[in-house]
Formats: structure tokens, sequence, C-alpha cells
């Protein structure tokens, strides 16, 4: 039996065709009870930009990813625990952490943010990371 369930397993050759990269990854790891879910950005799966310029659109997408991660992996919001969050101005703080407030309202995560000068695409605003769990009696 395997100790972990990879979600959403890509290469980073169609996530990053500007680039001569070719890594296996995924979206998201289940290992036991704890779900690990990839630094989300404001792509969509098909790896269409949302809110170019906007970083709280592009945090809003990357909200529906984590949402969406999470459900394949067999938690959801509610059991997050831990967010990563990075921007590229300070600025974006606001912006970003009003968003993340509309999907955490009530779930009391702990939380880390960075501002950093730049993520692996310029047009990429925001980042956030996160770890979750799946209840005992779900798991």
């Amino acid at each position: 039996m395997p100790t972990h369930t990879r979600i959403r397993m890509f290469n980073t050759k169609e996530t990053y065709p500007n680039q001569t990269l070719d890594n296996d990854l995924c979206q998201a790891v289940r290992a036991g009870n704890t779900v690990y879910v990839r630094g989300q950005v404001g792509t969509d799966f098909e790896g269409n930009l949302v809110g170019l310029g906007d970083p709280g659109a592009q945090t809003e997408q990357a909200m529906k990813n984590v949402k969406q991660l999470l459900e394949e992996a067999g938690s959801d919001m509610s059991h997050v625990v831990k967010t990563t969050t990075y921007i590229t101005d300070p600025r974006f703080r606001e912006a970003v952490y009003k968003e993340t407030g509309k999907w955490f309202k009530g779930v009391f995560p702990i939380s880390t943010g960075l501002v950093v000068q730049a993520l692996a695409q310029p047009e990429w605003l925001m980042e956030i990371d996160i770890i979750a769990v799946i209840p005992d009696d779900e798991a």
C-alpha cells in the first residue's frame, strides 16, 4: 500500500513552456491524514492567468485552486492548519489578506507571510501554500 497519494501530477514542460524545465511534480500530496498543497498562484488548472496586475483577483483564483485540491484529497478548507503566503510587493498585503480572510473565516490557521523579490513567473504577484488535515473519522 502506498504511503501517500499524489494529486494532479504534471510535468513542468507544460507549466513553464518559456523555460527548459522537465520536472515531474504534483499539485497536492495526501500523506496519512495530512494534505500538502503546492504553492498556488492566480493561474487556473489549464494554465490561464486570472487577474493580470491584480493581486486580489490572483488570490481569489489561488484560493479556488486550494479548495478544489483539498476536496480532491479528501479534506476541505475548514481543515487548513498552516498557510504560507508570498507577495512580491508589501502594498499587495491588504488585497491578498482580505481575500484569504474570506476563505479562512472561522478556521484560524497559523500563517506565515513573506515579501519576496519575485516568484517563478514575473506576472505572478502572490503565491500561497497550504497544509491541511483529514479528520480521523474521514481518513
